[in-house]
């Protein structure tokens, strides 16, 4: 029997669909400009951002899914293009609060009469966001924040969740391989993400681990939860008024220090991901504000993720390597991660490297650099070569979003300072340099061996080739099709070559030269074909982006 959600998500794919068919017949027509044949076309940056406008406004229009989807795309540059970025990073969670008697009725479901649980209760939302709206009240003599999940939202993100899921397959069409490689991941990640931000018990039991891990921080401040006062679909917290993080000018006339308060923030952001393994993941400015002390609030735990010990290890080794600036380091952990393609160009890869860890350190990059090192990028690939794990997703997330916060703070803020004097404190820079000279000693112990047991191998080897009794079996990995390519090529030479000279013997020495004429024409495709075979593949074409830089931009704006 078909499920109401079923038949609810049926409706909701035919209705993405048609949102989307604009975009998709465009993209097509990328691909072929007459739909169904003819060459590729080129899209310039001014075509990318109108598109981007097209994709903001469908998101919009489809309701708060699809709101949390875009939010959540404009933290993946693995998977989109610099422009929709850009343009994505400025869709607001933002939407119309759902009535109070429809709260009301949510609210009393989870907990009883509103007037028996409460000593207070304004009915007026201070927030209206896609999944949840959020109320003051006064509960025990205390003030708090009452978030209630919008009423029906659950059957809405259920049917949408399928209609995603089946609409992957037809987007998959319009993207490269790399690309394609993160996209596998984000329905799953998606609909996981989701599901945990809209189970409120989920969330007050992140915020109290993550509270009782900074309980002797005074340098932040977490909201406490009444756990008698919430359940799935209701929060109480502590109500904390500040002044919200990206009112420079309210901080300045605090007398605040807002290079302190960047400080602070990021390594807040260290601590929770290489200490503590759990960490909020929402770090955009309207979850986080200072009070009068400078301390740093945090706000709405809805998504919040882990980290487990082996990616842990990988970030201090990345920071470490970035940290001493050794590239190969980097790239190794990268690869490591999973994060980057073994197959990736190391040279090009260093260059890009370099490049931001200059930008991290808050020094001024020449632009002729920065265009020298995209050459080389597109010069050298096809396909993006980073991708993003699933396990990653938050975590790049939370580092993308704390960068611009502490840029916006103090444009030029030191992440590597920063991130170097919280390593040594912590000791992980010993416990590295410990590890890398174990790493050594296996590797000396390993080459030792080897001298003795390399060289009667080899005088066996030679012996055996002396003998001419030596067979290697070699195996030819053609991950890129090439020798499949170079045979299509020899069949297509060969039976062009026929063709033609067939075509010249008629020609000559046939009483109907026509025929000449209809062989030229059956050999013509072999030619289409030969030319389209040698054609070079287009490269990404990528514009300079970094976030420091466009910071700037945006504020000289």
């Amino acid at each position: 029997m078909v499920t109401l959600v079923h038949l609810r998500s049926y409706w909701r794919f035919l209705v993405v669909i048609r949102r989307f068919s604009p975009l998709i017949i465009a993209y097509w027509r990328d691909r072929r400009r007459f739909l169904l044949f003819g060459g590729s076309r080129d899209v310039d940056a001014a075509t990318q951002r109108e598109r981007a406008d097209v994709l903001l406004n469908i998101l919009l229009t489809l309701g708060p899914t699809f709101i949390k989807l875009g939010q959540l795309l404009s933290t993946r540059p693995d998977i989109l293009p610099p422009a929709y970025i850009e343009v994505l990073e400025d869709l607001q969670d933002d939407v119309p609060p759902a009535p109070w008697e429809e709260s009301r009725q949510v609210l009393e479901e989870e907990l009883g009469p509103v007037e028996e649980t409460f000593d207070d209760f304004s009915t007026e939302s201070i927030s209206g966001a896609s999944l949840g709206q959020v109320y003051t009240a006064r509960y025990r003599g205390d003030d708090v924040a009452v978030k209630i999940r919008r009423p029906g939202i659950e059957e809405l993100v259920e049917a949408d969740l399928k209609a995603i899921r089946w609409s992957l397959p037809l987007v998959r069409r319009f993207i490269g391989g790399g690309r394609a490689f993160s996209l596998e991941n984000l329905s799953d990640e998606f609909a996981k993400t989701i599901r945990e931000e809209m189970n409120y018990r989920r969330e007050r039991e992140m915020l109290e681990e993550i509270r009782a891990n900074f309980a002797d921080n005074d340098r932040i401040r977490i909201p406490t939860a009444y756990e008698e006062a919430s359940g799935p679909r209701v929060l109480t917290m502590e109500y904390i008024g500040g002044t919200k993080i990206s009112r420079i000018d309210d901080l300045d006339a605090a007398g605040l220090d807002r290079t302190e308060i960047a400080m602070t923030l990021q390594r807040v952001y260290l601590q929770m991901i290489v200490d503590d393994g759990v960490f909020h993941a929402d770090p955009h400015p309207g979850n986080l504000a200072v009070d009068d002390d400078g301390a740093v609030i945090f706000y709405d735990f809805g998504m919040s993720g882990r980290v487990d010990p082996y990616i842990q290890e990988k970030i201090v080794e990345f920071y470490v390597a970035v940290a001493r600036q050794d590239i190969d380091g980097i790239l190794d952990t990268l690869i490591a991660m999973g994060t980057l393609s073994p197959e990736a160009d190391r040279d090009v890869m260093g260059e890009v490297m370099e490049l931001a860890i200059a930008d991290a350190s808050g020094e001024d990059i020449e632009q002729y650099r920065v265009n020298q090192i995209i050459e080389q990028v597109e010069s050298t690939m096809y396909e993006f070569p980073l991708r993003l794990p699933r396990n990653l997703a938050l975590v790049l997330r939370v580092a993308t979003v704390v960068e611009g916060v502490c840029v916006t703070l103090d444009p030029e803020f030191d992440f590597i300072s920063t991130a170097t004097d919280y390593l040594r404190e912590q000791g992980y820079y010993e416990r590295t340099a410990r590890g890398l000279a174990e790493d050594a000693g296996r590797q000396i112990q390993r080459t030792t061996e080897a001298l003795f047991t390399v060289p009667p191998k080899a005088d066996q080897f030679l012996d055996r080739a002396n003998r001419g009794d030596l067979h290697v079996n070699v195996t030819i990995e053609d991950d890129t099709n090439v020798l499949d390519k170079l045979a299509m090529r020899i069949a297509y030479s060969v039976l062009l070559a026929v063709g033609v000279l067939s075509a010249t013997i008629l020609y000559s020495f046939a009483e109907e030269p026509r025929l000449a004429l209809v062989v030229l024409a059956l050999a013509f495709p072999l030619a289409i074909a030969l030319y389209r075979s040698f054609r070079k593949k287009r490269v990404l074409h990528a514009k300079p982006q970094f976030t420091r830089q466009g910071m700037k931009k945006r504020r000289e704006e």
